[in-house]
């Protein structure tokens, strides 16, 4: 027995004493493989998955690192069977092989024939498989790539996809260095995903995932489509490139609503890409408009459901995934890993800001008492109704605006997600507000002016979550958000966090509404917040409106 920070039990829990001088260190350790679950103050919980573990062996781990960091850092003597559970689990990862045949195109390859039957016999595996050549090795249709991928995974054999890639239409694009140069990690993740094959980057936000993306077309030298969440994120994407690359204004085409260009590097919506006319998806052919080399996509734990289906269907195209956090609201974690591919590269965000490369912040939670009107209101309203409540009360916004004029010198974001709240906070404040009615050219006006210093404060809705570089934004205040959600709370910390000029670091604050679902769901996102290394702070708002 020693004196670790972890306590590992046989339900594959991991109890992390934050307390504990070295727990950062493990933290850190851990990150890589084992899950977040809960975040409360002293004692953090951690779990091991088979998915966190396949992509742990997919970015380079291997059992025996996984259970050396168990045993390095564990308080008590680690479970047998967990030991064991590991090592089998992260054995499966590889086990089955897809391969190209020079006579059968695609084939599954398996050097363990009970593994190959036992797969065989799944019903939905079944109908993709064709003739069997030997005991080792099955015809695979090679339209069914992804979606027998998808099947192997649920039955709990992630097959490594060795079948290669079509190099697609070539097209000259290399990184011009002009002025500034790839950072280390930036570069390690580029060549990651480009040995890979196909896979997901996990970088913060702020880091420079753009940058990535150039420097694996830059590897492809190929025709890229590159899919992003909204036209601001596809215009900074063009911006970046024409910037930091060998691509001219003629080369980069913009796929939105307004614009339907198709280009050598053609960057288009996830919207436009999943708009239906008459139940069919109006703008599928653009997959197949062009001899595709590399298709990028941006955000990658925000994509659509649909944008899974037809990325099905193009596994032979090189596929990269960006993103600040794997995490899904939606549970599709592992259709991101079978379909766009296993995670190739991560960084922790404490590591990046170490560096100097993302701002420090400090994440402080405002807790509120609410009124005795409004919490009668809250206890009444039908549960449905309650996290609005709480979340849009005017104790809350009274405090939002508090602490916007406590920082009034300094860069502000105000964000939630209801817009009668946010019209009321832009109203009391004299201040913009940026919605998802807002015209793109009138958002781009006020992005600009707001990274000029010529507007000091912003109100935004969700349509600022995403992709919004505002290197000069020092203090969040969030005021309401999709419920619990940790990619969410991911995006919101991101767009503070890049570098100030002056050095100066940021600070995120979270406007809570205590003893409500509100609270509730910030200990949720907060989780998020943990899993980075951010500690974060329990204020009461009465010590906001002192000046405290």
């Amino acid at each position: 027995m020693s004196d670790g920070p972890l306590i590992v039990q046989s339900d594959k829990t991991l109890l992390l004493d934050v307390d504990h001088l070295l727990s950062d260190e493990c933290r850190r350790s851990i990150a890589s493989f084992a899950e977040l679950e809960k975040s409360p103050e002293h004692i953090h919980t951690y779990r091991l998955t088979p998915l966190g573990l396949w992509n742990a062996r997919a970015s380079g781990l291997d059992a025996e690192h996984v259970i050396d960091t168990l045993l390095k850092y564990s308080r008590f003597a680690v479970p047998h069977a967990i030991l064991v559970d590991v090592a089998e689990t992260m054995s499966r990862y590889g086990r089955l092989r897809l391969e190209a045949h020079p006579v059968h195109g695609l084939v599954l390859v398996s050097h363990d024939a009970a593994v190959l039957k036992e797969v065989t016999r799944g019903k939905k595996v079944a109908p993709m498989l064709g003739l069997q050549l030997d005991d080792e090795t099955i015809v695979i249709h090679p339209g069914q790539r992804g979606f027998l991928k998808q099947a192997l995974l649920k039955l709990g054999w992630p097959a490594e996809d060795f079948a290669g890639y079509v190099d697609g239409e070539h097209h000259e694009i290399d990184l011009v260095q002009d002025g500034w140069s790839i950072r280390k990690y930036q570069e390690l993740a580029a060549e990651g995903f480009w040995h890979g094959g196909s896979g997901v980057v996990v970088l913060p936000c702020g880091a420079g995932k753009t940058i990535v993306g150039a420097a694996a077309m830059a590897h492809a030298k190929a025709t890229t489509l590159i899919l992003v969440t909204n036209t601001v994120a596809a215009r900074q994407w063009r911006d970046e490139l024409l910037k930091r690359t060998t691509l001219h204004e003629d080369e980069i085409g913009e796929y939105s609503g307004s614009k339907k260009e198709v280009r050598p590097v053609t960057i288009a919506t996830y919207q436009v890409m999943t708009t239906r006319k008459k139940g069919v998806y109006a703008h599928l052919d653009l997959f197949d408009a062009i001899d595709w080399g590399l298709i990028i996509y941006d955000e990658v734990h925000l994509l659509p459901a649909p944008i899974f289906r037809f990325t099905a269907d193009i596994q032979s195209r090189r596929r990269l995934g960006l993103t600040a956090t794997l995490v899904r609201e939606d549970g599709m974690e592992g259709e991101v890993f079978s379909l766009i591919g296993p995670k190739r590269f991560d960084a922790p965000w404490k590591e990046i800001e170490a560096q100097g490369y993302i701002a420090p912040a400090d994440c402080v939670e405002v807790r509120v008492t609410l009124t005795d009107a409004e919490r009668l209101n809250y206890a009444t309203a039908e549960p449905e109704d309650r996290y609005r409540f709480c979340a849009t009360s005017q104790t809350k916004q009274d405090v939002a605006i508090a602490l916007a004029l406590k920082h009034k010198d300094e860069q502000v974001l105000i964000i939630g997600q209801y817009l009668d709240q946010l019209d009321a906070l832009g109203e009391a404040l004299q201040v913009p507000v940026i919605k998802g009615d807002t015209p793109i050219k009138e958002r781009e006006r006020l992005f600009a002016a707001y990274r000029t210093g010529e507007i000091k404060c912003l109100v935004v809705s969700k349509v600022a979550n995403f992709s919004i570089d505002l290197p000069d934004a020092t203090i969040a205040i969030q005021v309401s958000g999709t419920f619990g959600s940790r990619q969410e709370e991911a995006q919101r910390l991101g767009r503070i966090l890049r570098p100030k000029a002056d050095g100066r670091g940021a600070r995120f604050y979270s406007v809570v509404a205590r003893d409500t679902v509100d609270q509730e769901f910030a200990q949720n996102r907060q989780r998020f917040l943990a899993e980075q290394g951010y500690a974060y702070r329990i204020v009461d708002a009465d010590d906001i409106h002192l000046g405290k």
